[in-house]
């Protein structure tokens, strides 16, 4: 059980979550093990096997707070919350925005550079660092690969073009990052292309698990200024896909995550004995795995950063709350075009 910036995170298997008198209550095998305000909290998130009572659901959405849950790997399953008193205003200049082909492009477009530009980063700090003059070289020649890309982007003509720019930029990005992985950790955590459903080694259940968290962070901000998360620009619109929150975690992927899980893996605070194999070869984190990563993901959430456009130092976990408003802005005509977060 930990809480970050008002959001608890459960993830005890059968804990009951449940509400008493003005707290919430966690009970492990009858057991109390958390005791907090509920005033204190923002968000309940749960994982796997957890029980939430009726009455505690109830108060949660009276309150407009929200209830996610999310399968034993982090993969999201429901949400429950109030009302929606979103900004019907902003969600019209949305809806109204995303019928605009040229707009679509445009705000798609600083999508991508700011992933690509991020990705870059990555690469860069990698290449810096390693031992080795060979896969330093090949490093710095895959982000010179990604500054390509950058340029490709600028000139795509189309959403389709776009995207085919962002896929072949991010097969060259993940087969790169197997070099950012200390040598002594590289039997053990090899990135064999990007696996998603389910993830096929250690490297990708790690980062999937990681990104699971970062979209809860996207849609809960997207949310929190009245915007759909559903109706999104670079990501296609589906029937219960957050295409926007998708859109707005892509910028964060490899300074939020990618690095996180590169940290965890070249420092050793999670290794081998932090995964379980599964039918099929699914490689999925373990209950221990989990916990590490959670608390490590709570801490860098926590760290500072300077925004390089505000120029205000804030936590990472605002992140996402600072690039929703200017995706807002950017709807409402109050920005030219939209800015991506990108890290210095």
């Amino acid at each position: 059980m930990h809480t970050i910036q008002n959001t608890l995170y459960v993830m005890t298997p059968q804990a009951y979550v449940h509400l008493e008198n003005a707290t919430v209550r966690i009970d492990v095998e009858r057991e109390k093990k958390l005791q907090v305000p509920l005033h204190h909290i923002g968000a309940l998130v749960c994982f796997g096997n957890v029980m939430v009572s009726p009455a505690l659901m109830h108060r949660l959405a009276d309150e407009g707070k929200s209830l996610v849950l999310l399968d034993d790997h982090g993969r999201f399953k429901a949400r429950l919350e109030g009302p929606i008193s979103g900004n019907i205003l902003l969600r019209q200049a949305q809806h109204r925005q995303a019928g605009d082909a040229a707009f679509t492009l445009e705000l798609a477009r600083a999508v991508v550079a700011g992933k690509l530009k991020n990705s870059r980063s990555v690469l860069q700090r990698g290449a810096r660092e390693a031992a080795d003059e060979t896969e330093a070289a090949q490093l710095t020649r895959t982000a010179d690969n990604l500054a390509a890309s950058l340029r490709a982007t600028a000139v795509a003509s189309t959403l389709d073009e776009l995207r085919g720019v962002e896929g072949e930029a991010a097969r060259g990005y993940f087969a790169a990052a197997n070099l950012v992985v200390k040598p002594a950790m590289r039997e053990h955590f090899q990135l064999n292309g990007r696996t998603r459903r389910p993830p096929l080694d250690r490297f990708n259940a790690l980062i999937s698990f990681l990104y699971a968290m970062l979209m809860n962070d996207c849609r809960s901000a997207l949310e929190a200024v009245g915007l759909d998360p559903q109706l999104g620009f670079l990501h296609a619109v589906r029937p219960g896909r957050a295409a926007l929150a998708l859109d707005l975690q892509e910028e964060f992927r490899a300074v939020l995550c990618d690095r996180l899980a590169l940290t965890l893996i070249n420092r050793g605070q999670i290794g081998p004995a932090d995964f379980d194999l599964r039918e099929g070869g699914a490689v999925m984190l373990n209950d221990k795995g989990r916990r590490a990563v959670v608390t490590a993901w709570q801490e860098r959430k926590q760290e500072e950063i300077t925004h390089p456009l505000t120029e205000s130092k804030l936590p990472f976990a605002l992140l996402p709350f600072i690039q929703a408003r200017f995706i807002a802005r950017t709807l409402r005509g109050e920005m030219e075009s939209y800015l991506p977060f990108v890290a210095r």
